[in-house]
């Protein structure tokens, strides 16, 4: 009589295909998350070239790139919800945006944010329409006004894993400012004991070399270097609330050195974690006055960036969150980030470009600084954010 056989794996043979199986995850998970981040780094590229596109637009409709620190200015009595009221009495934050709106609002309609731009352009009801925030929007702090509140898809890198609370819409993208950082804050019209004043145009042109000034009209036809030649924007990483010392800049007390160009935190990084703070050092910015964290504040912590330090160095600020630094660009990519060139190309630059000797005092009037129509103290990557020092770009980069 014949015994039937039963056919099957044993244990062993399971535990071994197991473990080979294993074995060739623990192979090929880094090549997959290597081509997830590939995959996010083109279109975190990609966000930045429509974003270029948009500025293209804009000059073609308007004649002119679209302001940094923009807006309106209004006087009147505010109510209990910080909304104006109208009247003629004391100036509030809430009331208006106090010029200090950021270049991405103006440019929401060319990259196909038309409904967020038409709530921002009217008096914007929000559930309430016999109380509207006035048009273009209250002071960019204001966390009760929902366009602020808005993370717009086109304005995050998808390698940025930052998102919500504490800050308000976030973005990854900045202008270009140039390598100074004198009048950085203010641009051409500072704001003085409730007054503003224009009598600040000669050190605006010294100083600002950026494709970008703050409050003043500019154009493509003020690119006397070229276009191709001429950072407009940079990326930049948002803050995770971890001392990154990209993200969360640390505040200077002395307003005069950072005016100077002189870097008076090189020695506060964590020696044993370079990018990060040490536990024990203070004033660092945090919440949503941190890099990116306002995507419609103009302050230059918030949208801009300047030339001084290479992509993926510490930031300093002096003053306020309002105040000047130094602002590079950064990203959560491997080496280095993407920068906008004026003539809408994307670039990738690596944290090693030449950037010639970052402690050399940033060009301004006056002895102790470098005068006003230097070449760029800063290397190749100070020469590529001016717009017209006639510096000849013989590398490629």
């Amino acid at each position: 009589m014949s015994r039937s056989c039963r056919k099957g794996f044993t244990l062993v043979e399971l535990l071994v295909v197991i473990a080979i199986i294993g074995v060739l995850v623990g192979l090929l998970l880094p090549a997959v998350q290597a081509a997830r981040e590939a995959a996010r780094r083109m279109s975190c590229s990609n966000n930045f070239k429509q974003i270029g596109l948009g500025f293209h637009n804009y000059e073609s409709a308007f004649g002119q790139l679209p302001m940094q620190l923009g807006g309106t200015w209004q006087y009147g009595i505010v109510n209990a919800t910080g909304r104006n009221s109208g009247g003629t009495g004391r100036i509030s934050a809430q009331g208006n945006n106090r010029f200090r709106l950021s270049w991405l609002i103006g440019i929401l309609p060319f990259v196909e944010q038309q409904a967020l731009w038409e709530q921002i352009s009217n008096p914007f009801a929000d559930g309430n329409p016999n109380d509207p925030w006035p048009a273009m929007g209250p002071a960019p702090w204001t966390t009760g006004y929902d366009p602020w509140m808005t993370d717009v898809p086109t304005f995050r890198c998808p390698s940025d894993p930052g998102f919500g609370s504490p800050t308000m819409g976030r973005t990854n993208y900045t202008v270009c400012l140039g390598d100074a950082t004198h009048r950085n804050d203010t641009g051409l019209i500072r704001f003085d004991n409730n007054r503003w004043h224009d009598g600040i145009a000669a050190e605006v042109r010294e100083s600002c070399r950026g494709m970008f000034v703050g409050r003043q009209v500019m154009r493509f036809r003020d690119v006397l270097d070229g276009l191709a030649n001429t950072m407009m924007g940079g990326e930049i990483a948002t803050d995770l609330g971890d001392r990154d010392t990209r993200t969360a800049p640390r505040t200077e007390r002395d307003w005069g050195q950072m005016h100077g160009g002189i870097l008076p935190c090189r020695d506060d990084p964590d020696p044993l974690r370079p990018q990060f703070w040490r536990s024990t050092t203070s004033n660092i910015r945090s919440g949503n006055q941190t890099r990116g964290g306002r995507w419609a504040d103009g302050a230059p912590l918030y949208t801009s960036f300047n030339a001084i330090l290479p992509p993926n160095n510490y930031s300093c600020m002096g003053g306020s969150d309002s105040g000047i630094g130094q602002l590079p660009p950064s990203s959560r990519h491997q080496g280095g980030a993407h920068v906008l060139m004026g003539d809408g190309a994307v670039k990738f630059i690596t944290d090693s470009i030449e950037g010639g000797n970052p402690h050399t005092p940033t060009v301004r009037r006056g002895s102790g600084y470098t005068a006003p129509g230097s070449m760029s103290p800063y290397g190749l990557f100070g020469a590529l954010s001016t717009r017209g020092a006639k510096e000849t770009i013989e590398t490629e980069f």
